[in-house]
């Protein structure tokens, strides 16, 4: 058995007794213990306030003595508001077993969401599917069925993944929650499991990285642009590792939709989660979804939201003399489209660029948790809408020789997608639909790429191997731009697919701004700053 399960399994055996340490018992009695990441003193002096990843991780800390904060680089034990398992569900259940334990700690923590291999129906995967859900009925657990959405969307959907909480996932794309203001980190199986029995597990609390966003979006640049932007512009591991918090009149100008998609793809980008504040963006998008007919978010929950980020603004936000192991920035108007590849986010090209060598592709992908949300469908319609009616006299079909797939993000979005005529706009363009799952983006079900095929996906990996064969090549982009380039058949923009021609003169040659600081000078030296552009 693992030194993770062993603590689980004597801590299964005490569920309800408080340790006496913020530190976890196990970490405290395992002499020699090596750090995997520097602790905060080593790093960045421990003076001042707390950043918003060490206000939230102390929310969720468990046995803190009085007066005892959480910094970055402690080793503490927390008990996150909900545990997020999918498909490796049935995985995670032999693990539980293994340690003794017989029931949920809490019941209400866990959550059980089937997304990964929905388009699989074979007897086997139809057995796991069943033995998940009635591991959730036996117990009282929320689940969530194939074809509810994939797990991330449905808990932000659900006000599971709810802002000022941490929420935790046994997949690496948990970092997506911190879109709305929840500290959204992944977890093993393993610790997934410790969770089920003992309601906590231990975490060291990471270094923490000060994304600053400057300025604003100029038209026809999006969330996906910007975090492809800075896959690739800080492409040395200066986040691994840590929690990034986003912040900056950028950031609070982002709307929520592109907040999501930046937060998820900080998974590919190294941390260990993506952090917005909350703000009255976050606040109205609440408010909006709390309003809908049959609504899955609580009008009442968020009125106190509101009241709470009124009455309390820096319980909020990161105080002003927090310690941050590193500030990095970003001039988003100097930000243009980006396309991500092939095959590493670590590259990334303008689109203005790229769009000149005429790259042909065999298929494209809007799919994913990362850009399959209402939003990202009405972009990519849009673009169908603007070429029809450049070419009233002829139908917009995706180009001979290019297969196009389409999945919502959720059944959620899909509904909204098909109430407004944006589903229909982009079936009748010959997209082919997929359930809400994961599907390519994972590497299973049907479209995958195929061996010397070239594929355009609005998902958030692209390295060898990961939507289908390892001879393939696979860029990342907007779902605007991966539905122009599906109508043209090679990466364009939607400007060209309008036009139907390339406007090299008109390719813009802006450079993108960007720049690291030194996040926490010394009492006798100030901040330095080193900028560059590409």
């Amino acid at each position: 058995m693992s030194f993770r399960l062993l603590v689980a399994a004597a801590a299964a055996r005490r569920v309800g007794t408080a340790p006496r340490t913020h530190r976890h018992p196990a970490l405290a009695a395992r002499r020699g213990f090596v750090f995997t990441t520097p602790r905060a003193e080593e790093a960045v002096p421990q003076h001042g306030g707390q950043t918003l990843v060490e206000k939230i991780a102390q929310r969720h800390a468990v046995g803190l003595g009085a007066g005892e904060a959480v910094r970055s680089g402690d080793f503490i034990a927390i008990r996150p508001r909900h545990v997020m398992t999918h498909d490796n569900t049935g995985a995670v259940i032999p693990k539980f077993r293994s340690i003794g334990a017989t029931r949920l700690a809490d019941a209400q923590q866990p959550v059980f969401a089937l997304d990964h291999d929905i388009q699989n129906t074979s007897a086997k995967n139809m057995a796991k599917y069943h033995g998940i859900e009635q591991f959730a009925q036996t117990h009282g657990s929320r689940f969530y069925p194939a074809g509810r959405g994939i797990a991330h969307q449905v808990l932000v959907e659900e006000g599971l993944a709810w802002p000022g909480s941490m929420v935790v996932g046994s997949d690496s794309h948990s970092n997506m929650y911190g879109g709305v203001g929840c500290l959204g980190t992944p977890v093993v199986r393993t610790d997934a499991a410790a969770i089920w029995a003992t309601a906590q597990t231990w975490w060291q609390a990471p270094p923490v990285a000060r994304v600053e966003l400057r300025g604003a979006l100029p038209p026809g640049v999006v969330g996906k642009d910007v975090i492809v932007a800075l896959c690739a512009l800080f492409s040395h591991d200066e986040v691994l590792n840590h929690a990034v918090e986003f912040v900056g009149a950028g950031a609070h100008a982002l709307p929520i939709e592109d907040r999501l998609a930046i937060s998820n793809m900080t998974t590919e980008w190294g941390a260990l989660a993506g952090l917005f504040a909350v703000d009255d963006v976050t606040l109205r998008w609440y408010e909006s979804c709390a309003a809908r007919p049959r609504a899955t978010v609580s009008a009442d929950a968020v009125a106190a939201l509101r009241a709470s980020v009124e009455a309390e603004p820096s319980r909020w936000i990161a105080d002003r003399d927090a310690a941050y192991a590193k500030h990095l920035w970003l001039d988003l108007e100097s930000l243009t489209p980006h396309v991500s590849g092939p095959d590493s986010v670590k590259v990334a090209t303008p689109l203005a660029a790229l769009e000149r060598r005429r790259v042909s592709i065999n298929k494209a992908y809007i799919v994913s948790c990362v850009n399959s949300r209402a939003k990202d469908l009405r972009e990519a319609a849009d673009v169908i809408r603007a070429v029809q009616n450049a070419r009233p006299n002829s139908p917009v079909r995706a180009a001979d020789g290019v297969a196009w797939y389409v999945a919502a993000a959720s059944s959620q979005v899909m509904a909204d997608a098909q109430a407004s005529g944006d589903w229909q706009v982009l079936v009748d363009a010959g997209a082919k639909t997929l359930p809400p799952g994961c599907g390519p983006c994972i590497g299973l079900g049907v479209g995958l790429l195929e061996d010397g095929e070239v594929g355009i996906s609005a998902t958030n990996r692209n390295y060898k191997g990961r939507m289908g064969s390892k001879k393939a090549h696979t860029y990342l982009s907007s779902p605007a731009v991966v539905a122009a380039s599906a109508i043209q058949g090679f990466i364009c923009s939607p400007a060209t697919a309008v036009s139907g021609a390339i406007d090299s003169a008109a390719a813009d040659t802006r450079s993108v701004r960007f720049g690291i600081e030194n996040a926490a000078p010394s009492p006798r030296a100030g901040a330095s700053s080193v900028g560059a552009s590409a």
